[in-house]
């Protein structure tokens, strides 16, 4: 099987740009080892699991990081949130260290942030890893040749054609939705109980390292709400209410979900325009076979009702991953009005917006948006016709 990623050639071409560290995050199991492993081969790997290694780790002492590394160019620190001062050791070797280059992993943003602190500040470039894309996954399955951004690129140019394919669409797009899209998937058609464990013990495995979780119990039941929500505005006031918690806390449970990057939030789109939704966000979720493990429900698409909400969220995954690797400069946004006309989709830079319908089989963009941007572009991306 063929492991490349779409990130390799950013991350091959780091050290040639860039001295600052590599950071490489990403939620446990979605392959940042096996891809750092593969395209740095002769990196010298520093597994922090290893209790010796930690300990040299841990001594923050220059003479034992030169003893422990000798003459090696590359190092890779596989999950480097495990030693006690992660910054305060990269920053021992990257000033006196010379011509090293260090490469970090970690499953959550919020490790390399609370426990490196101002550290790494200008010393460090960051680089997000994300489930398979679906080009990743065609091409990993080898159904396609070569890796591409064909998802984005359509929707960027406006093309809503629909281009025969060689392969089942419909089928792959399914075993994505319904599965996700996690490498391990990939030889594991309905394999439930590697998501529900997933689900139910690797969520939740770092945020409990960082104490910053005060109830498991009712941090597994906002998550689920908001399984069953997404692709919806949301309100932290009616979640607070439903959990009997405080809004700050859903908003901090909220935010380090994301920041273990199980759930990202997209914000809406508004140039301060009387009636537009403003401030209310909508929640979706990288994987979607975790967010199906979650509810239970692995039902084929033709009986789910929450089969378009599915589209939805499986397109902005797309398109926020394609963004990410591809370190591209485009705003990712939904818009809708008070009246409840909506568009799912809008992308925009400093030259256009582009808004988009997401249908699973077919629709057509409301007018309200281009009467009131005259300048956007508007199309409907449906599972026939997005790549």
């Amino acid at each position: 099987m063929r492991n490349e990623r779409h990130i390799d050639k950013t991350l091959l071409d780091h050290f040639s740009k860039f001295k600052q560290v590599m950071i490489l995050l990403g939620a446990r199991q979605v392959g940042k080892t096996t891809l750092l492993k593969r395209i740095f081969p002769d990196a010298q790997y520093l597994l922090v699991d290893d209790k010796p290694v930690r300990d040299i780790l841990e001594s923050y002492s220059l003479s034992a990081y030169k003893h422990l590394i000798k003459k090696t160019k590359q190092i890779i620190i596989d999950e480097a949130h495990l030693i006690s001062e992660p910054g305060r050791a990269i920053k021992i070797m990257y000033d006196q260290i010379d011509d090293i280059q260090i490469i970090v992993t970690g499953s959550s943003g919020l490790h390399i942030k609370n426990k490196t602190g101002e550290s790494l500040a200008g010393r460090s470039i960051v680089y997000n890893l994300y489930p398979l894309t679906f080009s990743e996954y065609l091409y990993q399955t080898d159904i396609i040749e070569k890796i591409d951004s064909l998802a984005l690129q359509k929707i960027l140019k406006q093309d809503s054609k629909i281009t025969p394919a060689l392969f089942n669409r419909e089928a792959a797009v399914e075993k994505i939705i319904l599965y996700g899209a996690y490498p391990y998937t990939l030889n594991t058609t309905q394999d439930r109980l590697y998501l529900e464990n997933l689900a139910d013990s690797a969520i939740f495995k770092d945020i409990l390292e960082l104490n910053l979780i005060d109830s498991r119990a009712k941090a597994y039941e906002l998550l689920k709400l908001l399984a069953y929500q997404i692709g919806n505005l949301i309100s932290y006031n009616e979640l607070g209410r439903r959990l009997n918690i405080h809004k700050q806390t859903v908003q901090r449970y909220i935010e380090i979900f994301e920041q273990s990057f199980i759930i990202y939030r997209l914000p809406p789109f508004s140039r301060n325009k009387r009636n537009e939704i403003g401030k209310m966000p909508k929640v979706y979720f990288w994987d979607l076979g975790l967010r199906n493990a979650l509810i239970g429900n692995f039902d084929p698409l033709r009986i789910r009702p929450d089969a378009g909400a599915l589209f939805e969220n499986f397109i902005m995954n797309e398109v926020k991953k394609i963004i990410s690797y591809d370190r591209l400069n485009y705003n990712v946004n939904y818009w809708r009005l008070k009246s409840g006309a909506e568009i799912d989709l809008v992308l925009s830079d400093h030259k256009e917006i582009i808004g988009c319908e997401i249908k699973l089989s077919k629709g057509k963009p409301t007018k309200a948006f281009t009467n009131r941007y005259d300048t956007a572009k508007v199309h409907t991306i449906t599972s026939q016709n997005f790549y």
